[in-house]
């Protein structure tokens, strides 16, 4: 197993303090409209909310918050194309990427066509063979079978070519995708398609810009359901799926998306569909669910599927009518996913020893590998791996139909995304996003592509940019954590980028006691601010290497999240450690 040294000492920033007039005026109005402590009220304000009716729609959703989807550009085309494809009786294939953004895409398109329209059927691409995005093997089923509309989901944006060789053999194209367009010399370059739906088009003026491309195909049914007069509480009963990829792609979880998380988890935690209740079981989840459980419990698994066989198991599983074959589905699934593990791990070590032997990969910008035998499945679980060691952009690559394909994985504030579109000329097709992206290139042209990589990247990177980053919400006396707070914290969710769970720091705290260690990396204890006042209990995961200098009984800081500890039928509070400073 990896060795566990001690990590790289991080970068604590506290965001700024809310202490201008205005705001002052604003934490005033909240502490008395809301009944919450000034500390709350200035949390809030930190973070924009700073009147009764803003944080009333931050902390009650609903769902007449969602956009007119025909505020979208193309919208009205998408509707007409498919309002035709009904009347004309065509066969519709809803094709997606095998990813949980594009599975999760496919469930909801084709579940919710599927209860009342019969020629429709579903298509996902198959990683290895096929690889991302739309591919020559869709198009010829599509033709063979067929089919004269395909919805794609997740991909299509920059499949020019792709949608162009279908257009000429009679198939059309609504693209919901949520990718940057590919530029041309006259701004960005499109697809040929009856209707592109992208609200990162530059011509799109859609108010929110940060859908998934399962929210784009929500988006799309949510039109339909409008121009035809359908409740849209039929459609909302697939929320848990836009929700699924929502917390799975790490997307912002702010206006739409945020509205979509809420209901969605209420969808996933009172009525999930039998797949998705077969999953959380195997996930081994007994209490109800947040975005961080469907992010590291329910995603990996899903995305299982297409890393190890085939990600149209994943469909399978999501549109499963009867229990007992959900189970069978999730077993599955839950194997595949053992598999990754293994594989992960053992690819990881790999990587993490091809660094540490070379001097000049220690010292460089950044990590850029490659091994033919590596798992095409899990290279991007691997490049997030190493940053955890080394924190810089990282490129993990293997081979595939004789060519190398790569996954690449950025750290919070670098562009990695525009960074390998300097390096173009190497590469053969690549996209993504500002912090994740994939890319295929000639096996011949790695060297090069790796020394292009690191003078693009040592250009444009910063020492703040290599440095691990805590961010803290404010500075907090434990005198503030009480059960009230907690529980207002608590309506703060669903936590995710741009919404992150607060973190607080603390001066001036000893630790009671003798700390302890569990499974040789883990650290628990007793901590106390001053000589005296308020104890809790404090965990720290990976934190055992501090084990000694805390037993010192020199006063530290620590930063931290509070939480609820649900044992043995009760509930306390304690502190979750993001990192220790003397």
């Amino acid at each position: 197993m990896i060795a566990q040294p001690t990590p790289p000492p991080k970068r604590w920033i506290t965001k700024p303090l809310p202490d201008s007039s205005a705001q002052r005026v604003a934490i005033e109005a909240l502490t008395q409209s809301l009944n919450i402590s000034p500390f709350l009220a200035g949390l809030l304000v930190q973070r924009g909310i700073h009147t009764f009716e803003e944080a009333r729609t931050f902390f009650r959703p609903e769902l007449g918050h969602l956009h007119d989807p025909f505020l979208m550009k193309d919208m009205d085309r998408a509707i007409e194309r498919l309002k035709l494809a009904f009347l004309r009786q065509e066969k519709i294939l809803v094709y997606g990427d095998y990813d949980v953004d594009g599975t999760t895409s496919v469930a909801l398109f084709y579940g919710f066509l599927k209860t009342f329209y019969p020629h429709v059927d579903y298509y996902i691409p198959d990683r290895y063979k096929e690889g991302y995005g739309v591919s020559k093997a869709g198009i010829e089923w599509a033709v063979e079978n067929e089919f004269s509309l395909i919805v794609s989901l997740d991909c299509g944006i920059k499949s020019v070519d792709r949608v162009t060789e279908a257009w000429l053999l009679g198939v059309d194209f609504i693209i919901c995708d949520h990718h940057r367009p590919g530029r041309g010399t006259a701004g960005d370059e499109l697809p040929p398609a009856a209707a592109v739906l992208d609200p990162k088009r530059s011509d799109c003026n859609y108010p929110y810009k940060e859908l998934t491309g399962c929210g784009v195909g929500f988006k799309l049914l949510q039109a339909y359901c409008i121009f035809e007069n359908i409740p849209l509480e039929t459609l909302f009963g697939y929320l848990d799926l836009v929700a699924i990829s929502i917390a799975s792609d790490i997307v912002p979880i702010t206006g739409e998306n945020r509205v979509m998380a809420y209901y969605g988890l209420k969808v996933l935690n009172q009525s999930p569909r039998p797949g998705v209740k077969a999953l959380i079981k195997v996930a081994g989840f007994t209490r109800e669910l947040d975005i961080t459980n469907v992010v590291f419990g329910l995603g990996p698994r899903i995305n299982a599927a297409g890393r190890i066989q085939h990600a149209k198991a994943a469909v399978q599983l999501m549109l499963s009518d009867s229990e007992e074959e959900a189970e069978t589905f999730a077993q599955e699934i839950n194997q595949h996913n053992a598999s990754r593990r293994e594989f992960d791990t053992t690819i990881t070590e790999q990587a993490l020893s091809m660094i540490r032997r070379n001097e000049t990969m220690v010292k460089a910008k950044t990590t850029v590998l490659y091994d033919a035998t590596w798992h095409k499945g899990v290279i991007g679980i691997v490049a997030s791996r190493c940053i955890e060691h080394f924190h810089r952009p990282t490129i993990i690559l293997t081979q595939s139909h004789n060519k190398a394909a790569g996954s690449a994985r950025s750290v919070p504030g670098f562009d990695v995304y525009e960074a390998i579109e300097e390096c173009a000329e190497l590469l053969e097709q690549f996209g993504g996003h500002t912090f994740a992206a994939g890319m295929t290139l000639p096996i011949d042209n790695i060297e090069a592509f790796r020394r292009k990589f690191e003078e693009v990247v040592a250009r444009k990177i910063t020492e703040e940019h290599l440095t691990p980053l805590v961010e803290i919400d404010l500075p907090m006396d434990f005198s503030e954590i009480e059960p009230k707070m907690v529980r207002i914290l608590k309506q703060m969710a669903p936590f995710g980028p741009q919404n992150m769970c607060p973190v607080f720091m603390t001066d001036d705290v000893y630790m009671v006691g003798l700390p302890t260690i569990m499974k040789e990396k883990h650290l628990k204890m007793t901590v106390r601010q001053g000589r005296s006042g308020h104890t809790f209990t404090a965990v720290g995961f990976g934190f055992a290497h501090w084990a000694d200098q805390l037993s010192s009984g020199e006063p530290f800081s620590i930063c931290y999240q509070v939480e609820e500890n649900h044992y043995g039928g009760n509930i306390s509070l304690q502190l979750m450690l993001r990192d220790i400073k003397w």
